[in-house]
């Protein structure tokens, strides 16, 4: 079902779209798919809708992001269970996303009563300077299918905090998350035309919504090189733009590391949600005199990981979400092989007579080098390829010589190194003995190629805002 002006609908056309389960490739459901004609009219609907939303307080906007909130607490349970079933991470880690987006709705419920403007000193004593914070007006938000209702979250409720109205165009694979969620908003009585849902295809909809001169603000999660798209294709109307895009991010182990420590956090971050994050870690650098040590305690580690359906108790690792992540992960490790890696663990696909997905054993391999494709290229999958360095200086030039810098981390327990870590490391988020960083009030983003702009805590919700210049004249 579509979402328009508050009301559920199908789609003009008829069309619809089959929603797959990635771990048996059964059907789930099948939805509406919307083309140019219900995206224009979602334009048109919240540019109305605009004009009323942006002039309620911020406590009244507060105050249905907190409604929201509560009706999706009340359905925890079944919201996971939708995650799950139409993207395959395993149930638990679908539980922590539902509690990771009604964490966003809530925190940004609370800064809707915090947008501060401010007051310039002035150079002139005749006269009074004020910054004024106004939102922006119709944002577009186009969102991945690896987290199909945190990524919603954290777009939506900064939006509609800051005052300004919204389409959300979710993942073709994963809408029924996108649906679960807008159940809620119209259940806590959000105002007509304010949050509206398009499901269907790229080509119908991106280009209606890049080239409305109405839409001034445009929010994407995705890969580099569709973000680069939507940067060339908005250019016409010059909106506001954030890029959320890949990462390639380094994970570096000194030798006075906490190396069990150090191997949990690695496999932590390689093959949470089946190393499907733009977070998870590509590149293990290793110092040399440790790196055999180091690839036994993480290969022993993750051998132990619990590949399954994530509807079945205790599964840690999921499907991918189609066949060609499959493919990409596949001739990765064919390709490492090939360049002399050896394989620690895993490295091949993983079947089961009850299981019809794209499943492939966490893999970690050893003696990986510059020649290897997953060196270069975001695998987005279990993949752990450790590769080796001789000293600081090393590590710092092979983890920063990458056009990505969106997450990178390292283990030391030498505080002066980590600090030096922390500013040499040209990654928009960096950490230091933790491999889980990433939380509601800090900020999220990348250098370089990895994106434009931040999401998440006070930064979030400034994405959504225009600043107004005021000098007033007292003579």
């Amino acid at each position: 079902m579509l979402y328009i002006n508050g009301e559920w609908r199908q789609a003009n056309s008829g069309e619809t779209l089959d929603v797959i389960n990635p771990a048996t490739g059964d059907v789930l459901e099948q939805v509406a798919s919307a083309g140019k004609e219900e995206t224009k009219e979602a334009i048109e609907v919240a540019n109305e809708a605009f004009s009323l939303w942006k002039n309620k307080t911020g406590a009244e906007r507060g105050k249905y992001l907190m409604d929201i909130a509560q009706k999706m607490k009340s359905k925890t349970d079944s919201l996971a269970k939708t995650i799950t079933l139409e993207m395959g991470k395993p149930l638990a880690e679908a539980k922590r996303e539902v509690m990771s987006s009604i964490a966003y709705i809530e925190w940004y419920a609370e800064e809707a009563k915090r947008m501060y403007g401010e007051t310039i000193p002035p150079s002139d004593p005749n006269k009074h300077l004020m910054l004024l914070r106004e939102p922006i007006g119709v944002a577009a938000a186009i969102t991945p299918w690896n987290f199909p209702m945190s990524m919603i979250a954290r777009k939506i409720a900064p939006a509609i905090a800051a005052g300004c109205t919204i389409i959300i165009k979710p993942a073709p694979d994963t809408p029924l998350s996108a649906i679960r969620m807008f159940e809620c908003f119209h259940e806590a009585g959000l105002p007509k035309g304010v949050a509206n849902l398009l499901i269907g295809s790229a080509e119908e909809i991106g280009p209606e919504l890049t080239g409305s001169s109405k839409v001034r603000k445009l929010t994407f999660t995705g890969s580099t090189a569709v973000g680069k798209m939507l940067i060339r294709d908005t250019a016409n109307t010059v909106k506001n733009l954030s890029m959320e895009l890949g990462g390639h991010a380094p994970f570096i182990v000194f030798e006075d590391a906490d190396l069990d420590a150090a191997a949990e956090g690695a496999m932590a971050t390689n093959f949470i949600n089946n190393g499907q994050t733009c977070i998870c870690t590509n590149r293990i650098y290793v110092k040399e005199s440790i790196a055999e040590e180091f690839g036994k305690k993480l290969a022993e580690k993750t051998a132990t990981l619990k590949i399954g359906n994530g509807m079945d108790e205790g599964t840690q690792v999921g499907p991918l979400i189609n066949e060609n992540s499959f493919n990409k992960v596949q001739s990765h490790v064919e390709d490492a092989l090939k360049h002399n890696g050896k394989i620690l663990c895993g490295g091949k696909p993983y079947e089961r007579d009850d299981l019809k997905g794209y499943f492939f054993e966490p893999t970690v391999i050893a003696s990986a080098n510059d020649d290897m494709l997953i060196a270069t290229e975001e695998t987005f999958g279990p993949v752990a390829p450790i590769f080796t360095f001789k000293n600081e200086e090393e590590a710092i030039h092979k983890a920063n010589d990458t056009p990505y810098g969106l997450a990178a981390y390292c283990f030391t327990k030498d505080l002066g190194r980590g600090l030096r870590m922390m500013n040499a490391l040209e990654y928009g988020i960096v950490g230091i003995n933790d491999a889980a960083p990433v939380t509601v009030q800090g900020p999220f983003g990348g250098y370089k190629e990895s994106g434009i702009g931040r999401e998440g805590g006070k930064s979030g919700i400034l994405q959504y805002v225009e600043e107004k210049y005021v000098s007033i004249g007292m003579k």
